[in-house]
């Protein structure tokens, strides 16, 4: 309901289910049809031409599956249209959104912008709601899943952060379909390797062998971390320090 779905209901009949999906994407309407069609009465996907004279071609072309009547078909055209207006219901999705049902979202309903091979943005296109029942898919979203979306002036729900952009479509990498690769993560860019820095030592310090008197210095520093005895820099001036300290408080006790 959220993607490409919609009930039909004509007046003092039963509601029936559909959903249509552009001819390019038989694919992803073919999948939803194979994994709806044991609970829902579906037909298999039909090819449908709509004339219209506004489009550059004068027509559209898309794949529609339709329903017959059933029961739950009816429980659900009540959850959402209980007043006979489309609503969210956020007590039902509270209980069935997990990550599959995100992926249908998106792969249905939502946009991955790309520009300069640099994922910019996750669109899920809900202007049809209400102000407020966005900045609920939005708490929604946020509790379900940790993700931060925001409004954008079209009153679309938009993910921007890089990180959480990754992370969404890690989570519905699972169900996306070949038909549907336009949605899928792109190859980040390689940045270019900093090149090397070189270290110039003052001419007072003759190293005949780097490597291996550097590490003989490390070896006799042992470690930064001296797990032993929970102290830094072992056999160092930091260990000197400590027992002095030590004494000091020592010998103040001994005159107080």
């Amino acid at each position: 309901m959220f993607g490409d779905g919609c009930f039909t209901k004509q007046v003092n009949r039963q509601p029936s289910f559909q959903f249509i999906h552009r001819t390019e994407d038989l694919g992803w309407s073919a999948y939803c049809y194979t994994q709806l069609k044991d609970f829902l009465p579906l037909s298999s996907p039909a090819y449908k031409k709509n004339i219209d004279p506004r489009l550059k071609k004068g027509y559209s072309e898309s794949y529609v599956v339709q329903s017959r009547t059933h029961t739950r078909i009816n429980v659900m055209y009540e959850e959402w249209y209980p007043a006979g207006k489309k609503v969210i219901p956020f007590h039902f999705l509270n209980r069935y959104l997990n990550e599959e049902a995100l992926a249908w979202w998106y792969l249905d309903d939502g946009h991955l912008k790309v520009v300069n091979g640099k994922m910019s943005k996750i669109i899920l296109s809900k202007e049809s709601f209400s102000a407020d029942e966005n900045v609920g898919l939005i708490n929604l979203l946020y509790d379900k899943f940790r993700l931060h979306f925001v409004v954008d002036g079209q009153n679309r729900l938009i993910l921007y952060d890089q990180f959480q952009i990754m992370y969404f479509l890690r989570l519905v990498s699972p169900w996306l379909q070949d038909s549907m690769s336009r949605k899928a993560a792109v190859e980040l860019p390689l940045r270019p390797i900093a090149k090397p820095t070189t270290v110039y030592l003052p001419s007072s310090v003759q190293l005949t062998k780097p490597t291996v008197e550097i590490n003989d210095k490390l070896t006799r520093l042992h470690s930064f971390l001296y797990p032993d005895e929970k102290i830094v820099c072992h056999h160092t001036l930091f260990n000197l320090l400590r027992q002095s300290t030590v004494e000091e408080k020592r010998l103040l006790l001994i005159r107080s």
